[in-house]
């Protein structure tokens, strides 16, 4: 009876390690699909760049392009690309601001992947609301008709990041 009992217990204990063995799936996610509480704080993300001044670049798809507009670029937890790309859920915010707030404008990208835009790496643009950070518009490559990629394509060496 003991005997019984103990190849019980033991052909339960090894099924549930198999079936536990072989149920487990890969946890590395294939998108990352961003929502207003990912650009919480974001002043407290690593400060990347600072740059002061008009930016020949940006043409008119920022706002403030001229001498007295200040843009700060954070990337959240500082991440760096791996063999030449920026990593799935990466977070970068530009925050453009003129001292008299006439300008004060948060735009920001994140690697989405999952094949999201995948004519500049699969990032996903986005436009958040200055008083609260929270998502006024977001998209892909209809952004702004276009604008977004057609620009950050400039930087297709740098995974379309021109602070990095």
């Amino acid at each position: 009876m003991k005997i019984t009992k103990f190849k019980s217990i033991l052909v339960i204990l090894i099924s549930s390690f198999v079936l536990q063995f072989c149920s487990e799936t890969d946890n590395d996610p294939e998108e990352f699909i961003a929502d207003a509480s990912d650009f919480f704080n974001f002043m407290n993300f690593n400060l990347e760049a600072t740059n002061i001044g008009a930016d020949p670049a940006l043409g008119t798809a920022h706002a403030g392009n001229d001498s007295t507009v200040t843009r700060k670029v954070y990337i959240k937890n500082g991440q760096n690309t791996v063999n030449g790309s920026y990593p799935l859920g990466t977070i970068i915010v530009k925050h453009s601001k003129k001292d008299d707030n006439t300008v004060n404008e948060i735009t920001a990208m994140v690697k989405r992947g999952n094949d999201f835009n995948s004519d500049v790496g699969n990032w996903e643009w986005f436009m958040l609301n200055p008083a609260d950070n929270s998502i006024v518009v977001r998209g892909g490559k209809e952004m702004m008709n276009g604008m977004c990629n057609a620009c950050h394509s400039a930087a297709s060496a740098k995974d379309y990041v021109f602070s990095n």
